[in-house]
């Protein structure tokens, strides 16, 4: 057994109900005494209240999904005089705090709202015209993390959904990604274990606290081990029908993945067969058919805004960005006929 793993430095704390608590803590602890807080208009009242006992110098709520250019200079500017950021909200909030640490090297402590795990990871992403860039750089990783589950009853079931099968596609993704290694595998197959127990609990009782808690504990797993694996093929899709497309981030992440496990499952029998073990079923797909069944997943890319006749546009695109050492060589063709299949939430 060869591998290098590299284990990020951060802080992670967990605790329901906790929230203010934590954060008071944390940034007494890191010395800020300019704090900026970053909360789309949604989470405003959220953010208010967890963060009263801080010094706040200045409250942001121009959150806008896949971070255009323009927001984040205006971010930026707004950042000024701040020694640090907090971020309250899901994955656009924490991807705009990272836009502005990236410039500034401001330390982030991200609260997370919802299950998109871009606290945990040194990945940043901007979008300029119908192209987004990602990039990694440690300065974005939020030197801290705060999760309450509480702070994720407000999430609609259909969006806590969404947000947790996002959080299914890390752990799936990095289980053939560029850098994957048995110690990220480890934690993807204890993500993907207790996204199965939370989520159909979240759908079957929104307010139930410890199936919320499964899932936020697995959304930080799922994205250590993507933050650690690199992205594999599903995320690649992901990012550049998201940039170009301005398609929802977390349903767009949900429609993909049974596709991609499906292309790429029979040329990686080890990570299928540990998908499919953390699943409880003999076959991968089988796993993912069942929850996604028993949550009600969203099932096709053209009810979220994507066009049929996007498709041959969409696969050109995507092609430079398949990762080398994916499983199984990947055409254009290949690539047509997965997003047509998403497109109409056809068989997979």
């Amino acid at each position: 057994m060869r591998f290098v793993h590299d284990n990020l430095p951060q802080r992670v704390c967990f605790g329901s109900g906790e929230a203010a608590t934590m954060l008071e803590r944390e940034i007494a602890s890191i010395g800020a005494t300019r704090v900026m807080v970053i909360a789309a208009k949604a989470e405003a009242g959220l953010a208010d209240r967890i963060t009263a006992g801080l010094p706040v110098a200045v409250r942001h709520d121009d959150v806008v999904m896949h971070v255009p250019v323009e927001v984040a200079d205006r971010a930026r500017i707004a950042s000024v005089n701040a020694d640090a950021l907090v971020s309250v909200g899901g994955g656009s909030t924490t991807g705009l705090a990272k836009a502005v640490a990236l410039t500034s090297g401001l330390p982030i402590v991200a609260v997370p709202t919802t299950y998109a795990g871009s606290e945990a990871t040194p990945v940043w992403g901007l979008t300029e015209g119908a192209r987004k860039t990602t990039g990694i750089d440690p300065v974005v990783l939020p030197k801290v993390i705060v999760y309450d589950a509480t702070l994720t009853t407000s999430l609609p079931v259909e969006m806590s959904v969404a947000s947790g099968l996002n959080a299914l596609a890390h752990c799936v993704d990095s289980l053939w990604a560029p850098k994957a290694d048995p110690v990220n595998a480890a934690f993807a197959a204890e993500g993907i274990r207790s996204l199965r127990a939370g989520l159909p609990r979240i759908v079957a009782e929104p307010g139930d606290l410890p199936g919320r808690e499964q899932v936020l504990y697995a959304a930080y797993l799922s994205a250590a081990a993507f933050a650690s694996a690199g992205s594999g093929l599903h995320h690649k899709i992901c990012h550049v029908l998201g940039g170009a497309y301005n398609l929802p981030h977390a349903q767009t992440h949900a429609v993909i993945l049974p596709y991609v496990l499906a292309f790429n499952a029979p040329a990686a029998p080890d990570a299928e067969q540990r998908i499919a073990t953390a699943f409880g079923t003999v076959r991968a797909i089988d796993g993912l058919r069942e929850l996604r069944d028993a949550v009600g997943a969203p099932r096709a890319l053209r009810d979220y805004g994507f066009s049929e006749a996007d498709i041959p546009a969409a696969a050109e695109a995507i092609l430079p960005a398949v990762p080398p050492g994916n499983p199984r060589p990947v055409t254009v063709e290949d690539l047509r006929r997965l997003l047509q299949a998403a497109w109409s939430g056809g068989p997979f």
